[in-house]
C-alpha cells in the first residue's frame, strides 16, 4: 500500500489541505489537515460565527503560535487564557480558571472557546464549553500528533481526579477541528514518539493496512516528511470517525479505542501524571494487553512481538516500571471509567488489525500480563 488518502483535496491559493467530515446523529463538523491552517484568515472565518471568542493555550504553545491564531482571526476581538503545561495541570482549578475568564469577558452563549495545544488543553477547554451555560461551541486546534490523530476528535472532554485520569467530563462535540501539520516541526521529539502510540493503536485495534503501512514507512515517519505526515493523521482521523459515528458516547464499539488505556490510566494515575506522556503510557499499556492476549489464547503467538517491534521502532520503550506494583495497578485499574458495575473491560487483541472487547479476565491473569510485559520481545 503506498497511498493512504482518504479524502478529497480543497485547494485554495498557496495551500492545500484536506476535510474530512464527522457525521453524527446531532451534529456534523469538519476536521481540516494541512500546513500552515493555524494562521489562516480564510479558514478561521468559514469556523467562526457572531459572538466572542476566547482561546484557551498553556505556555508552551502560546509563545509559538497564540499570536498567529489571533492575527488570523481578521480583526476579531478574542480573548485568550494561558494555563501551566501538563497532564499534571489537568484539574479542577486549571477548569475554574477558564470559566472564570468567560465570565470576565461576558461571553454568552453565542461564544466560541478555541482550544489551542495538546489533548490537556482539549480536554480541559472542551469540558469547560461543555460546563458553561449548559454548553458554547467549541474549535479543537491540536499541535501535538496525539492530540492531532486522537484527542481532537469525537467530543471526550475530562479532568483527572487524585483517583483516577479523566474521571470527571462529558461528551461534548468540537463544531470544528482544525489540525495545522506544520506545527509537529517544532514539537518535541518526545512528544512525536508519545504520539505514534495512539497511530500504531489504530493499526492495530481495526485496520491492518494501516499498521503494514507503518511498518513500510517507519523511517519517512521519523523524518516527518509533510505528505507522509498528512496522510498518516487522515487515514487516524478518518479510522477515529468511522467508530464515533458508529458509536459516539462508548455504548459499545466505540470502547475499542480504548485498547491499552486501561492499563495506561492506571499507570498514569500511580505516578502522579508526571512520569509518562499520555502516549507513553499507552504503548506500555498496548504491551500489557497484547501479552494477555496471548495469554489467553485469542490471538496468534507473535502479535505482541510484532506489536512491540513497530512501537519500539519509533523509540517507545515498552517496559512496565519496577516500582509500580502489579498488584496495586489491577486495583487501580478497577476505578477506571470504563469499568462497568458487571465488571472491568479490556480490549484485547484478535490478530493485528482486529480487537475485541472483553469482560471478566482473571486477577491473576492481569498481574501475569503486567510482570511480563517489556520483557525481551
Amino acid at each position: 500500500m503506498t497511498n493512504l488518502s482518504v479524502a478529497p483535496r480543497l485547494s485554495m491559493p498557496d495551500r492545500t489541505f484536506e476535510t474530512l467530515q464527522i457525521a453524527l446523529p446531532a451534529s456534523s463538523y469538519p476536521v481540516h489537515i494541512g500546513a500552515g491552517l493555524l494562521g489562516d484568515a480564510f479558514v478561521w472565518k468559514s469556523a467562526l460565527p457572531a459572538g466572542s471568542v476566547l482561546v484557551i493555550s498553556d505556555d508552551n504553545v502560546a509563545p509559538l503560535y497564540l499570536e498567529s491564531l489571533l492575527r488570523a482571526l481578521d480583526g476579531r476581538e478574542a480573548g485568550s487564557l494561558v494555563l501551566p503545561a501538563g497532564e499534571a495541570h489537568k484539574t479542577f482549578e486549571s477548569w475554574r480558571a477558564i470559566l472564570d475568564r468567560l465570565v470576565e469577558i461576558g461571553a454568552l452563549r453565542d461564544a466560541t472557546l478555541v482550544a489551542l495545544g495538546g489533548g490537556v488543553v482539549g480536554d480541559l477547554a472542551g469540558f469547560a464549553a461543555a460546563s458553561y451555560m449548559r454548553g458554547i461551541r467549541l474549535i479543537q486546534a491540536p499541535t501535538t500528533l496525539l492530540a492531532q490523530v486522537d484527542a481532537s476528535v469525537g467530543g471526550k472532554t475530562a479532568i483527572n481526579h487524585a483517583a483516577g485520569k479523566n474521571l470527571i467530563g462529558a461528551f461534548h462535540q468540537p463544531a470544528a477541528v482544525i489540525i495545522d501539520t506544520a506545527t509537529l516541526a517544532t514539537l518535541e521529539e518526545r512528544e512525536f514518539r508519545a504520539g505514534m502510540a495512539e497511530v500504531v493503536k489504530y493499526g492495530a485495534i481495526g485496520d491492518a493496512a494501516l499498521f503494514v503501512w507503518l511498518e513500510d514507512h517507519v523511517e519517512a515517519i521519523k523524518q516527518q516528511k509533510a505528505d507522509v505526515l498528512r496522510q498518516m493523521i487522515a487515514r487516524c482521523v478518518s479510522d477515529k470517525a468511522r467508530v464515533v459515528t458508529e458509536d459516539e458516547k462508548e455504548h459499545g464499539v466505540r470502547a475499542l479505542l480504548n485498547f491499552g488505556h486501561t492499563f495506561a490510566h492506571a499507570l498514569e494515575t500511580q505516578t502522579g501524571y508526571v512520569r509518562y506522556l499520555h502516549g507513553e503510557a499507552v504503548a506500555i499499556g498496548m504491551m500489557a494487553a497484547a501479552r494477555l492476549s496471548e495469554d489467553l489464547g485469542l490471538c496468534p503467538s507473535g502479535c505482541a512481538e510484532r506489536l512491540g517491534g513497530l512501537l519500539q521502532s519509533f523509540g517507545l520503550d515498552l517496559r512496565w516500571p519496577g516500582d509500580v506494583a502489579a498488584e496495586a495497578t489491577v486495583e487501580a485499574m478497577a476505578l477506571d471509567k470504563k469499568a462497568l458495575a458487571s465488571g472491568q473491560r479490556l480490549i484485547l487483541l484478535e490478530d493485528i488489525g482486529k480487537a475485541s472487547i472483553h469482560q471478566g479476565i482473571g486477577r491473576r491473569d492481569i498481574v501475569r500480563a503486567i510482570q511480563s510485559t517489556g520483557r525481551k520481545l
